[in-house]
């Protein structure tokens, strides 16, 4: 099973989430919470470990799951290509902003200009009058 096919399933996501968070767990701990039943869980797993993601491991009568990061490698470096180009800043640096500096201190000019122009209890809006009358 290919990596992508097994993460494009939401369900298997956050099962791998849950391992990542709480470390090797039992299926009845994987099911808990989810309003699915343990067979599709079992389901879920049994892909997960086709790409292997996750790894069984047999305690007494219970069977554990953990999670394997190393096939995650291959989505990492794919998401670094991505981001290398251009479609996400890298991770650890300032995003570039849409606009200039320029652009910026020009708006904030006509901002400061605006302000200065409207003189304290003057009105904001004015109105408008009309010329018909009313009638009942």
């Amino acid at each position: 099973m290919d990596v992508y096919a097994a993460l494009a399933d939401p369900v298997r996501r956050s099962l791998l989430v849950q391992l990542a968070d709480e470390g090797a767990c039992r299926v009845a701990d994987l099911t808990a919470g989810r309003g699915i039943s343990r067979p599709a869980v079992s389901r879920h797993l049994r892909v997960l470990g086709e790409a292997g993601l996750v790894q069984a491991q047999d305690v007494g009568r219970e069977r554990h799951y953990r999670l394997e990061a190393a096939p995650l490698g291959e989505v990492v470096d794919y998401a670094r290509r991505l981001a290398g180009a251009g479609l996400a800043p890298p991770v650890g640096t300032a995003p570039t902003p849409p606009v200039g500096a320029h652009a910026l201190d020009a708006l904030d000019l006509e901002v400061r200009r605006t302000v200065r122009e409207r003189r304290p209890g003057e009105a904001r809006h004015t109105a408008t009058t009309d010329d018909t009358e009313e009638t009942a």
